[in-house]
């Protein structure tokens, strides 16, 4: 599980590509040692982030690309009456920072949720290997892909669903999101609070923790405090897929 307390021994992380617990999401299947070797040159690692600090701010130049090693972190916008806007939930494996490619500045903030591990890709160094080595450039356009999908995926969730499925439907993109970089696809450990979540999910925070509620009377979850099982995954599909069925229908 996701653990704020043992998500990594921070003095134990080894700082290479090689043996890097999320690198198959991030490299290329087909790279070559060689290829490896010209990567982990340029590969930068900070020092761990704290819970509440930040990897960078709306407003700063834009400079590198980030890979999420261990931990969660949030990003966020503020409008312009200051409310905050949360945008997504990144895990270990998934990449952080595009929004800044345009303008040269970041137009979001990203926020560690609990202690946070990155690896930093320099932009331009990063952007010379890739015309060095088309199958890091190919995955690099494969992880912009997912990430414009994952975003419209969730608009169109949150368009069309109440509030139930909305919920089921972040924790089973959760659930999924977990398995893919190694972690309990039904033991979540989620770091961000029920105001963040709702505020995501465009629900108020008293719907979702009564939501949260209403899952564990249902037998889908068992809640407690930031710790969720899911003991009914079909349940929790089901939701969603109802959702999806009386749209078609509407449609038809």
């Amino acid at each position: 599980m996701l653990r704020k307390n043992n998500v990594h021994k921070i003095g134990k992380i080894v700082t290479s590509c090689y043996n890097c617990n999320v690198a198959e999401l991030c490299l290329p299947h087909n790279m070559d040692t060689a290829g490896i070797e010209k990567l982990d040159k340029i590969v930068r690692h900070p020092a761990p982030l704290h819970t509440g600090q930040h990897v960078f701010r709306a407003g700063d130049r834009f400079r590198s690309l980030f890979v999420i090693r261990s931990g969660m972190l949030k990003t966020y916008c503020n409008t312009e009456g200051g409310d905050e806007r949360v945008l997504a939930f990144v895990l270990p494996g998934e990449l952080v920072g595009l929004d800044g490619i345009c303008a040269g500045r970041h137009e979001s903030n990203s926020l560690a949720l609990m202690t946070l591990s990155v690896c930093e890709l320099p932009y331009d160094c990063l952007d010379e290997l890739c015309r060095e080595l088309p199958g890091l450039q190919e995955q690099m356009m494969r992880i912009v892909s997912n990430v414009i999908s994952a975003d419209q995926k969730s608009r169109l969730l949150f368009g069309r669903c109440n509030s139930e499925e909305r919920l089921a439907g972040f924790l089973l993109n959760l659930s999924t999101r977990y398995k893919l970089c190694g972690l309990s696809a039904t033991e979540l450990y989620l770091p961000m609070s029920r105001q963040d979540i709702g505020n995501y999910l465009g629900l108020a925070i008293e719907t979702v923790s009564r939501l949260f509620a209403l899952f564990q009377e249902e037998d889908l979850l068992k809640v407690n405090r930031r710790e969720i099982t899911i003991t009914d995954l079909s349940g929790l599909k089901e939701k969603v897929q109802g959702s999806q069925g009386s749209t078609s229908a509407a449609a038809s």
